[in-house]
């Protein structure tokens, strides 16, 4: 070290870490080794099994990779909450008409069956993330930025928040109030990776490294879009918009793949459940192919546009004035800490 430079110090730097990489790499493997050994000795046939499973375990990491098997499981998972919880949704929905439907003869009736079910949805909803963890409350995204730069957030990414997000966010959209799912799923993607990671032996590598586990969350952020609507590079366009500040290149592969995976999936469970007969776009498309929009139509859509970005700025002024009217009023603020089910129902 003396006699270098310190021009040759990022070099030295280098060859030092790729020298400690590598001790660390064999440490590893004469662990594996050593443990694969002593289990040998014990003739029991758990210990066989444990065996075969640690034998299994270094095939597959060494011909498929850990990164991969972390990527696909990671898909068919969030691919089969996403399936379910629109299975969910759909049958709040259904049982919502066929509560209308069945009180035909009373129209009272039916107007109290059609406002009071939302109702309880939405108020079981609130008062369920509230009891059971309420870091679920909100889309989640405000929260996923503050950890993928690095801040420690306690209990976000937890099973028991997952629960919560999963559940309350279930009985919202059942209600048929006009939410979306794409904000709170890349939370919960972004749950169900660090729940995976700390849940199998396999990837505690992952976890256990901070810069792994980032690039690992930003996958997630991918993934929970590309579940949600089918579309993978949509979901990779919003992971880097998530993570603004600096997005890895080597992320790009495992966001693409990952959300990817999970979009065929996603698909795949509805032709599974007879929902579609192939394998289509999930929201489809009927415009011509030759022309697909006339010159007249231009004014309009401008028109629209215009009146859309108008509209939102508004919704924002005055949310944002209503949020702080509420909270310059103490008593009320109060009053509404301790009636927390009642803010929901209104």
């Amino acid at each position: 070290m003396y006699g270098r430079y310190t021009q040759d110090l990022g070099v030295f730097a280098k060859e030092e870490a790729a020298r400690l990489r590598q001790e660390k790499n064999r440490a590893g493997v004469g662990e594996r080794v050593k443990r694969t050994e002593l289990i040998e000795y014990d003739r029991s046939r758990c210990a066989r099994c444990r065996i075969c499973t640690v034998r299994c375990q270094a095939f597959l990491i060494s011909k498929v990779g850990e990164d991969w098997i972390f990527l696909i499981l990671l898909g068919l998972v969030m691919a089969l909450v996403s399936w379910a919880m629109d299975f969910a949704i759909a049958m709040c929905l259904q049982a919502q008409k066929w509560m209308y439907g069945g009180l035909r003869h009373n129209v009272f009736l039916q107007y109290l069956a059609w406002v009071t079910y939302p109702i309880v949805l939405i108020t079981f909803s609130a008062g369920f993330v509230q009891i059971i963890a309420p870091q679920a409350v909100g889309s989640g995204i405000p929260e996923m930025k503050t950890i993928l730069r690095g801040v420690v957030l306690k209990e976000y990414l937890t099973l028991k928040t997952f629960l919560a997000k999963v559940i309350g966010l279930t009985c919202a959209l059942g209600s048929g109030m006009p939410l979306g799912k794409e904000g709170p799923f890349v939370h919960v993607a972004s749950m169900c990776a660090t729940l995976l990671s700390k849940a199998m032996s396999l990837f505690g590598g992952i976890y256990e490294n901070e810069s792994r586990n980032i690039e690992m969350l930003a996958a997630a952020c991918a993934v929970g879009v590309g579940c949600c609507f089918a579309a993978p590079i949509g979901g990779v366009l919003f992971s880097i918009e998530v993570t603004s500040t600096f997005f890895a290149v080597r992320n790009y592969w495992r966001g693409f793949f990952a959300a990817t995976f999970s979009a065929f999936i996603f698909r795949v469970l509805a032709v599974w459940n007879k929902d579609e007969e192939t394998i289509t776009a999930l929201f489809k498309t009927r415009f011509r192919l030759d022309f697909p929009f006339d010159l007249q139509e231009l004014p309009a859509f401008a028109v629209i546009g215009i009146a859309s970005g108008f509209g939102g700025a508004l919704f924002v002024y005055f949310h944002r004035k209503i949020v702080a009217i509420m909270r310059k009023q103490k008593s009320i603020t109060k009053f509404l800490m301790k009636k927390r089910l009642l803010y929901p129902a209104l």
